[in-house]
């Protein structure tokens, strides 16, 4: 299979190694704590971990988009605020 139409650069293998880890390790998760106990946050409707994680990674893509069109390509920064955003998410949400 020929993938060099892809520009696999390391921090873009790294981003795919790290959201199938995030992945790998919800379902460690939910197979020693099965259900993950819904709860209602500042959103005002039932969210599990798997709906919170979805919510920050989707957040922390529009956060490092934003970033890229408003601040440059310098992405320290977006990360440190995604990560911040997404510990918000799963406190809060």
């Amino acid at each position: 299979m020929n993938l060099s139409w892809m520009a696999w650069t390391l921090p873009t293998a790294t981003f795919f190694i790290v959201i199938g880890l995030l992945i790998a390790g919800m379902a460690v998760w939910e197979y020693f704590s099965p259900g993950g106990h819904p709860r209602v946050g500042v959103l005002r409707f039932e969210t599990t971990r798997g709906d919170r994680l979805f919510i920050s990674l989707l957040g922390s893509g529009f956060i490092h988009l934003a970033w890229l069109g408003l601040v440059g390509p310098d992405l320290w920064w977006a990360l440190a605020l995604s990560l911040v955003y997404a510990f918000c998410v799963f406190r809060f949400v």
